[in-house]
């Protein structure tokens, strides 16, 4: 059983003008795509290629001589789960039992935008940032290159990928204002919430 690369849930232009159609053509005709084309190679013959990609990535983390494997299983992992995190008209806020969440876990939607672009843009390096239902409570997390929740026991509820390849057509070297333009005109609230059911 091979790894496929699921369809963006909309047009590669459909979040213009703050992610462009060349963006998408990169960043999921090419980097998505090579991550889970390299994912079939490795685990090809194996055991793993029957298994489902959240359990390869949690078999393969750790293992010295399955770094490969899990690199490639995180990332396609991430970026498809990443591109479930937008939608076009996104922004806003969220509402019912995400916002008092929330609520309840930063004291207010700004104070969760602000540390949540903290997190995003101190990330050294590549990697990405998240908001996460960790037995109960939301937390904001970072981790570094592919690494993700699912390795800790956390569900992720929202991520932002803070590789360079991201936005660097887009914005160039200005990850404050990528993170900022996600959280205000993409981020898709409905994702995230049915996340946390």
């Amino acid at each position: 059983m091979a790894f496929v690369q699921e369809a963006l849930p909309y047009d590669v232009s459909a979040l213009e003008p703050h992610m462009s159609a060349e963006t998408f053509k990169f960043h999921y005709g090419k980097h998505h795509a090579t991550y889970v084309a390299n994912l079939n190679n490795l685990v090809k013959d194996t055991p793993m290629a029957d298994m489902s990609i959240e359990d390869v990535v949690k078999a393969s983390f750790g293992d010295a001589s399955k770094v490969g494997i899990f690199n490639n299983a995180a990332q396609s992992w991430n970026h498809a789960f990443f591109w479930k995190c937008m939608k076009p008209n996104g922004g806003g806020a969220p509402t019912g039992e995400l916002a008092a969440k929330i609520d309840a876990a930063f004291g207010s939607l700004d104070k969760f935008k602000a540390d949540f672009k903290t997190a995003a843009t101190t990330q050294f390096g590549s990697g990405w940032a998240w908001l996460v239902n960790d037995g109960g409570t939301l937390k904001i997390t970072k981790t570094g290159n592919a690494e993700n929740p699912l390795t800790q026991g956390q569900t992720p509820l929202l991520t932002l990928d803070v590789w360079e390849h991201a936005y660097y057509l887009d914005v160039q070297n200005r990850r404050p204002d990528y993170v900022s333009t996600y959280l205000d005109s993409l981020v898709n609230w409905d994702f995230a919430a049915a996340n946390l059911k």
